[in-house]
């Protein structure tokens, strides 16, 4: 569960940006709140925002840091470039480091971790724990200098491994370093960021072993879509032994760098023979018709002749039903793309109720859907906005907590008039 996410000197963002997950003493939904030891977190949070203002940028520097940390062991070669973007409106911000932190809770244990960085190498990186209750270091780092509290012998091999533009967290889980390896799970498993619908087909092939994910995708596409039946989905895998046995229609492009892919993979591995699967997956939606003579029949159509809405929320299911499965953290910008409010109502209520939300999971995304500021499913601390300053184009994350606001206040109108800020500033002509 994550408690805080921090960042600065990200695109838009040059001064240091703080979403909160802690809930604040709101009196409604109480309910929905997920109960860490003491403190009370937040299941989700919707940011708001006018176009350009930097909302998506939230996502984006959450989805960079947790990409970077996932993979840098692997992406940070000698001379490769830590992929940050800092805040490019003035001459001196290029030059500082851009920073992520994030606060979170994984199997009952707490965890900070953080790092600094510019594009050619880490300025500085830190673990803690609290296995006990306790905060306690595990490594903290200032370039190439490290410092540790357990494992000395270990932890200073590892460091004297880590190059100047690696992650010593990245570096240490390959290493077998168990307190680095406890925390990066959560990382690695818990956190999960949305797909365009169409990845569909690809979706569709990683859970063809896995009969209650293609359950939840037929359950949503039938939700989406209310003249949806069922969904049948159908898998064909192929063997691939050689550059002769490639499909037709497989560009030469691609069967040519596949077939060097196996080439060294049979240079490199202990068998003599060395084959790839190609699957191919067709789903079908069956829908109910009417014949000539009245009777009724089912008959089905392919994916690609259904709505965009029913396509994008069959291509979200997978990720909000893992992350609702795992506890995890589910990240959407755009949310309502392509969807109907309801639908939009019917995702974010999942988090909301303990119900179908049983394992503490928690979903942030971006919107312009307003409809959910009327209060009948989120709470005030769960809407946070983001705004462009005119005089220096630096965005700007805030709470709707930080207003004084009433019980009885329209937060919808409010926001509409441009009492929170976040507002686009365009002049309606009347119409008469």
């Amino acid at each position: 569960m994550l408690i805080e996410f921090k960042f600065s000197n990200y695109r838009s963002f040059r001064d240091e940006t703080v979403l909160s997950m802690e809930a604040t003493g709101l009196g409604t939904f109480k309910n929905c709140l997920i109960q860490e030891k003491s403190t009370k977190l937040l299941p989700g949070v919707a940011i708001y925002g006018k176009n350009g203002g930097g909302k998506s940028n939230v996502i984006r520097a959450f989805w960079l840091a947790v990409q970077f940390i996932k993979n840098a062991q692997r992406t940070q070669h000698e001379k490769a470039e830590i992929p940050v973007m800092p805040f490019g409106l003035n001459d001196y911000s290029k030059k500082q480091p851009t920073s992520f932190d994030f606060i979170y809770v994984l199997n009952g244990i707490k965890y900070w971790y953080g790092f600094s960085a510019t594009k050619e190498k880490i300025i500085s990186e830190y673990l803690y724990h609290a296995p006990k209750g306790q905060k306690a270091l595990i490594f903290s780092r200032t370039g190439q200098d490290f410092s540790f509290t357990e494992d000395k012998a270990k932890r200073n091999m590892i460091g004297e491994m880590v190059a100047g533009n690696q992650l010593f967290f990245s570096v240490a889980c390959t290493m077998n370093d168990s307190a680095c390896a406890s925390a990066m799970k959560w990382f690695r498993e818990c956190i999960f960021f949305s797909r365009d619908y169409t990845d569909i087909p690809k979706q569709l092939l990683e859970y063809a072993e896995n009969k209650s994910m293609l359950k939840a995708i037929t359950d949503y596409a039938k939700t989406a879509d209310l003249g949806i039946d069922d969904m049948q989905f159908e898998f064909d895998n192929k063997e691939i032994k050689d550059d002769n046995s490639f499909p037709e229609y497989i560009p030469e492009g691609i069967k040519e760098a596949l077939t060097k892919f196996m080439n060294v993979l049979s240079e490199t591995s202990n068998n003599s023979e060395v084959r790839l699967r190609m699957g191919e997956v067709t789903a079908k939606a069956i829908h109910q018709g009417e014949n000539k003579d009245g009777s009724k029949m089912l008959y089905s159509l392919d994916l690609s002749e259904e709505s965009d809405g029913t396509r994008k929320l069959m291509s979200l299911a997978p990720a909000i039903e893992s992350t609702l499965q795992n506890g995890g953290i589910l990240l959407v910008d755009e949310l309502e793309r392509e969807l109907h409010p309801m639908l939009v109502n019917f995702i974010v209520s999942k988090f909301q109720s303990k119900n179908t939300n049983r394992k503490g999971a928690q979903i942030i995304f971006t919107t312009h859907n307003t409809e959910l500021m009327n209060m009948e499913l989120l709470r005030k601390d769960q809407l946070y906005f983001v705004d462009k300053r005119d005089n220096d184009g630096v965005s700007e994350l805030y709470c709707i907590s930080e207003f004084a606001t009433r019980t009885t206040d329209n937060i919808r109108k409010g926001y509409l008039v441009g009492k929170y800020g976040a507002t686009p500033d365009v002049e309606i002509e009347e119409v008469e």
